[in-house]
């Protein structure tokens, strides 16, 4: 896998992830110290589950480290032309936008549980999640974020 990492626009999207996520939860997602080069790497390498989507009607991914692109058995240009609605089955997709709804009104939420299907029908249960608004600095929304760390193949 390249490193996606070094693109101006991964940099610049993992900056306004960390910035958002630090903004909602009053903690860092990961360590800060360094570039926004080393950042963006620290990022795209942890072990634990990162995933955003933008603003579209029908949002569409647009990030997914390592460890998201693994779990949902996608590359780099698959996932970001994957409409977040189909990281779940059409089952769970109500109860979805319902957290989504619920985090975009309350800028973040916690603990946050349900099930997700990877890419070949793989299904597994996420624990324990983070989901929260991606904004710039200025407060203009771009999108929303999830990370966990916690999930289980059923």
């Amino acid at each position: 896998m390249e490193d996606i990492w070094r693109k101006p626009c991964v940099m610049e999207w993992t900056q306004y992830l960390l910035d958002s996520y630090a903004h909602w939860l009053k903690k860092e997602l990961i360590p800060r110290q360094g570039t926004s080069l080393e950042q963006a790497e620290r990022l795209f390498t942890c072990p634990f589950v990162v995933v955003s989507h933008g603003l579209q009607d029908d949002p569409i991914l647009n990030y997914g480290n390592r460890t998201a692109l693994t779990l949902w058995e996608m590359d780099w240009g698959q996932l970001t032309q994957t409409p977040s609605r189909q990281t779940a089955e059409p089952v769970n997709r109500e109860e979805r936008a319902r957290m989504l709804y619920q985090a975009q009104t309350m800028g973040f939420i916690a603990d946050y549980r349900g099930v997700r299907i990877s890419q070949s029908g793989r299904r597994f249960l996420v624990d324990c999640a983070t989901v929260w608004n991606v904004r710039k600095s200025d407060g203009t929304p771009l999108g929303q974020a999830a990370t966990f760390s916690a999930w289980r193949f059923m």
